[in-house]
């Protein structure tokens, strides 16, 4: 297959993926494409959520695409009427982010039963966790000494996470297309990164 016919191929399938989502799909689909621009797709990712807010039932979609240069995240939320609107609307924003800013792609995997793995087994659940310094999480508390008698002020101790996206499939909620498409997106990326890198 040609690069046209596999970038033409890979565009369909963002859209299809985008589609079966259900979440508004043309709202999602434009932000997204409008984010991308001219770029080629080399991989990409759709991930719809429902979460339960007191009484209420949210959804939201979370889109990643992976470019040449680029990493593109795309996030849309419902929100009910309230007092700055009367009416329901929907929050689409998007990030595009260099490669080369990309400082980390982690990635988790939950298995059922590891004493018997066999290797290529999908995983029961993989979360991807990003970070590309837009948002940093510090976790401080109080610095301690041995003396238990002691009661002077140590200051405090703690660490910094790169936290910029973080985001769960799991193959009972989202099925094993999903997760398998998580894993295949996180290889992309992180391989793409390493290629940056060099």
């Amino acid at each position: 297959m040609d690069d046209m016919a596999k970038t033409s191929t890979t565009t369909q399938g963002l859209r299809a993926a985008i589609e079966r989502s259900g979440y508004y799909p043309a709202l999602v689909a434009e932000a997204v494409e409008a984010a991308i621009g001219g770029d080629t797709i080399r991989s990409y990712l759709v991930h719809q959520e429902t979460t339960f807010d007191a009484n209420e039932v949210r959804r939201h979609v979370t889109v990643l695409v992976l470019t040449g240069n680029r990493f593109i995240v795309s996030h849309t939320d419902e929100q009910n009427a309230d007092t700055t609107s009367p009416t329901p609307y929907a929050t689409t924003s998007t990030e595009s982010v260099k490669l080369g800013r990309i400082s980390s792609v982690v990635v988790s995997r939950v298995v059922a039963n590891p004493e018997s793995y066999t290797p290529g087994t999908l995983p029961r659940e993989v979360v991807l966790t990003i970070g590309w310094g837009a948002v940093s999480r510090i976790d401080l508390e109080p610095a301690a000494c041995g003396d238990p008698n002691c009661e002077a002020d140590h200051g405090y101790t703690g660490n910094s996470t790169a936290d910029d996206l973080s985001l769960r499939v799991s193959e009972a909620g989202d099925g094993p297309e999903t997760v398998r498409q998580a894993l295949a997106f996180a290889q992309s990326l992180s391989e793409a990164t390493a290629d940056v890198a060099r």
